[in-house]
């Protein structure tokens, strides 16, 4: 039974099949739908927080605008993210297919959009909340600490449509957890990294943040948590993912998305320093 198992969970990537219906050039996948639950979950969260949780100003319909301008910000700095972090010079030479989800090089072919950049997709939330909260009087931090606890749960779903994607893969292991991805350059056994990252970044990282989100009163701390507790996942799991084959290490043993989780921890710690000594009010108050 035990081998029985192993094999069956050795192979499962290559029984998934990524699109779940096909009409013309037309393809509904299972990576776009899971950015649709995650979306949806984020939402459902916020939603309830301020509406059983006292402190928030925010109303249902700013929740709703703040979220759509979220979704184009995560969009954009994702795309621009990947572009600028990862493959600049691929795109200086094709400026066209950041955005076009067409290859120029032989001939026009139909690729998709492909490429995003998590740390891309931050940069680009934190724009389009900054911007909504100054042409609607909110203020950011109180947007930090309400969509903060909310966030990480809807990585979960994100990593595990990396996963039935069979992108994102890890590196060669010859312990049993590993599994064969057909995309992977060799048959060889990997780490099944983005389910990693759906453990560490998303459920994990969601326990951390909601469960003390009442308790918490330094106005801001939430987003200085994320930063953290987000970095220091995503820094363990690179050790077990592939780096990206044109960029590989770029510092040592350390990938780019290390460094750029490095950045993302330190900026945590020194903002949560700066937030304790301008004594900034909690946004909510104890036992409220």
């Amino acid at each position: 039974m035990t081998n029985e198992f192993w094999n069956w969970w050795q192979h499962l990537p290559e029984r998934l099949d990524p699109v779940i219906i096909e009409i013309g050039f037309f393809k509904l996948q299972y990576y776009g739908l899971m950015y649709l639950v995650a979306f949806g979950l984020t939402y459902a969260l916020v939603l309830y927080r301020i509406r059983r949780e006292d402190g928030f100003t925010l109303t249902s319909a700013q929740v709703e605008a703040l979220t759509t301008a979220m979704i184009v910000g995560v969009i954009l700095g994702g795309r621009l993210g990947y572009v600028l972090f990862y493959n600049i010079g691929y795109y200086l030479r094709h400026p066209l297919e950041i955005f076009l989800p067409f290859s120029f090089g032989e001939g026009i072919q139909f690729t998709g959009i492909s490429g995003m950049s998590y740390h891309g997709g931050l940069i680009g939330v934190i724009i389009a909340a900054v911007v909504y909260g100054r042409r609607n009087g909110v203020a950011f931090l109180e947007i930090a600490d309400l969509y903060g606890p909310a966030v990480p749960l809807g990585y979960t779903f994100g990593r595990i449509g990396n996963f039935i994607n069979g992108e994102l893969y890890g590196r060669v292991t010859d312990l049993p957890v590993g599994m064969v991805f057909p995309m992977a350059p060799t048959p060889e056994r990997r780490h099944p990294s983005q389910l990693y990252e759906a453990l560490l970044e998303g459920i994990l990282c969601f326990i951390v943040l909601w469960l003390p989100r009442k308790r918490i009163r330094t106005r801001g701390a939430m987003l200085s948590l994320y930063l953290v507790s987000y970095g220091a996942a995503r820094f363990f799991v690179e050790f077990f993912r592939q780096p990206d084959a044109h960029l590989g290490f770029v510092m040592f043993r350390f990938t780019a998305g290390q460094l750029l989780c490095a950045l993302m921890i330190l900026s945590g710690v020194l903002s949560y320093v700066y937030l304790k000594k301008t004594g900034a009010p909690p946004v909510h108050e104890i036992g409220a």
